[in-house]
């Protein structure tokens, strides 16, 4: 659709790690909402039953925008301070297809 470009992030996080990860994440998605445009959409969810884990899902305008997503300095705090909270984290690129409300 357009050049879109999303991805889907599991992150299973140490135990007792999550309100400190929680905080990092409203940091950052706070960051990228002021200064990210191009972030048409950047969630993390909590998963139902699964105490230990979060979902990211970000969709961008085009890849150059999550490029530049990458540079961003609140971008880099979040991963430097990521591996203190996380256990494991998958990466899974997608391709848009179709969808509402982009």
């Amino acid at each position: 659709m357009d050049g879109k470009f999303g991805l889907v992030v599991t992150f299973v996080l140490k135990p007792g790690h999550e309100d400190a990860f929680d905080e990092s994440v409203r940091e950052l998605v706070s960051a990228v909402h002021e200064y990210e445009p191009d972030a048409l959409v950047f969630a993390c969810h909590a998963i139902e039953g699964r105490v230990g884990q979060r979902l990211f899902y970000e969709l961008y305008r085009n890849r150059a925008a999550f490029d530049a997503h990458g540079s961003q300095e609140h971008t880099k705090r979040f991963l430097a301070e990521r591996d203190d909270h996380v256990a494991s984290v998958q990466v899974d690129f997608l391709e848009l297809l179709d969808a509402k409300g982009v």
